[in-house]
């Protein structure tokens, strides 16, 4: 199993502007430490980001009142917000397996080429 990032706190965790000026290819994770969704997602977030090391990734602790994540109306978690250039192009929430991770990254990279 992948070592896992921590969720960095809200004193830690991007602005909304901040975010929106990401250059690049970027994954938002929302969730929590103790959230058991999300510590049953981490493999899978964690194999497909391996295979996809292009995208940078965040993983922001959400809660009641928390900015970043009523920014994207994020409801359950973990949510996986997929952002080119700061512009939200996909979403996962609950992934269980790594391919529902693939799949959006993959779907945002080909939005991205037919784009260019």
């Amino acid at each position: 199993m992948s070592v896992s990032l921590p969720y960095l706190s809200a004193l830690e965790a991007p602005s909304r502007s901040e975010v929106d000026a990401r250059p690049g290819l970027t994954v938002l994770e929302f969730g929590t430490d103790w959230c058991g969704h999300c510590r049953a997602a981490q493999e899978a977030v964690s194999q497909a980001l391996a295979m996809h090391p292009e995208w940078q990734h965040l993983k922001v602790e959400d809660g009641p009142g928390r900015a970043l994540g009523r920014s994207y109306r994020v409801k359950l978690w973990p949510t996986l917000i997929v952002l080119r250039d700061g512009q939200e192009v996909g979403r996962v929430v609950r992934p269980t397996a790594t391919q529902d991770v693939v799949s959006a990254l993959i779907s945002a990279l080909i939005s991205a080429k037919m784009s260019s």
